[in-house]
């Protein structure tokens, strides 16, 4: 069968059990014969009419358990790629208060297609050494493959003992299949970076990794006592972190409004950060850089810049990310990892969205590298690799960087005075 036939099947068995089982979860009850197809009742007599199949007319004996957790794992991946279906090991480990020693590669992760997805790779990682890019697609994790296992899942797969090593099988867009050898470190946060050429810094935001937005407003207010007044604020490549630093790096330019929501179940908004005077810093012109792995953390500061008018955002969309989580725990011991909110821009607009033309936050000045991916469906790259030899290479960083495209444009601006900000806050 064609991948794309199994995709579907996939989808259809995903959100067939997503109805279903929601009404059990929630309580959820429909009363009509002729429902809507959003309708938990409806969909439950679907279900219901499936298992009674399954227990009379399958040819062995079945094991509901096996089927239960198939049905509880397509629920997961029928609502967003990091909501998971955990087994009772997986939620006591989640609860366990004991330090975790197993340590990764150094990758932002998300799923696209069903498939592991690399959103950003943190600098000087195993993952970087190991010659991996942002828009990446894992297609196996050793020889388990992706596509059968949820976010959650992928990313224990990946992590484990110092020092170990782990191959994975890449796709990546116009290169045939790779197969990559990382090896599981211990991941040191990188400290931020500046370098100043013609009275402009550029400043290099590495991570930020809870607290590390301490380190990001230091390096900027050491540029008030250079007398810099014009800055570079590279956000290229950060995705995860806190948001709270996210809110604390963009009030160091942002002196007034507000800076991000978060926004919960019909976009009500459950939080609100904003700009306090006393926090900033900055008032010199800025530009900031975004690109594909620009997500969560980074795309927090950016929605700021644009919606206060702070500065010109430049380079590509970015990926869409932010989510809040809680773990319900269910009478068999397993649970269920739920997404209860969405990081969201100043206007409520979350950067995670059902569809992936809504995900993410547009830069005001459009700048693509020509090393980025084009954005090729997953499962098109997936079938162009079926024809393909099951030849593998290794994979090595590039030895000559490209020309800095997006920087080029950031430093035009702010020489051209176009960087200046029309009515900042």
């Amino acid at each position: 069968m064609a991948y794309r036939a199994k995709f579907v099947i996939a989808i259809v068995s995903a959100a067939v059990a997503f109805y279903a089982i929601s009404g059990v979860l929630f309580g959820w009850s429909g009363t009509s014969a002729q429902q809507p197809i959003n309708d938990p009742g409806a969909q439950i007599r679907i279900f219901e009419s499936v298992l009674q199949h399954i227990q009379n007319d399958y040819v062995d004996e079945p094991d509901l358990e096996k089927v239960r957790n198939g049905a509880m794992r397509g629920l997961a991946n029928g609502l967003d790629p990091y909501s998971s279906y955990l087994s009772a090991e997986q939620v006591r480990d989640f609860n366990s208060n004991t330090e975790n020693k197993d340590v990764g590669i150094g990758a932002e992760f998300s799923q696209v297609s069903s498939y592991l997805y690399i959103v950003s790779v943190t600098k000087g990682s195993s993952a970087e050494k190991a010659g991996l890019k942002s828009g990446d697609v894992i297609e196996y994790i050793g020889t388990a493959a992706t596509r059968d296992i949820s976010l959650y899942d992928a990313e224990q797969l990946i992590r484990g003992a110092a020092g170990s090593k782990i191959k994975l099988r890449v796709l990546r867009s116009r290169a045939k299949p790779l197969t990559v050898e990382a090896t599981r470190e211990k991941l040191k946060v990188p400290a931020p970076s500046v370098e100043v050429k013609n009275g402009v810094a550029h400043l290099k935001v590495n991570s930020l990794a809870k607290g590390n937005g301490a380190a990001v407003r230091k390096e900027i207010s050491n540029l008030n006592g250079k007398g810099i007044s014009k800055v570079v604020l590279d956000l290229r490549s950060v995705a995860g972190g806190d948001i709270q630093d996210a809110v604390d790096v963009a009030n160091a330019f942002i002196k007034s409004g507000k800076i991000a929501t978060v926004v919960g179940r019909e976009k009500r908004v459950l939080r609100s950060y904003d700009a306090a005077a006393e926090k900033h810093l900055f008032d010199g012109e800025v530009v900031a850089l975004v690109d594909l792995g620009t997500a969560g953390t980074g795309e927090v500061i950016a929605s700021a810049f644009l919606a206060s008018k702070r500065g010109e955002v430049v380079g590509e969309k970015t990926f869409g990310a932010g989510v809040e989580q809680q773990l319900f725990t269910l009478s068999g011991g397993d649970g269920f990892l739920l997404t209860k909110a969405k990081w969201a821009a100043p206007d409520g607009r979350p950067f995670l969205a059902e569809k992936r033309a809504d995900r993410g936050v547009k830069p005001s000045v459009e700048v693509k590298r020509p090393e980025t991916p084009e954005p090729v469906e997953v499962e098109e790259l997936v079938e162009g690799q079926e024809d393909e030899d099951d030849q593998q290479e290794i994979v090595e960083p590039a030895k000559k960087p490209q020309e800095d495209v997006q920087l080029k444009k950031a430093l035009e601006l702010l020489s051209g005075g176009k960087a200046k900000a029309v009515g900042a806050k």
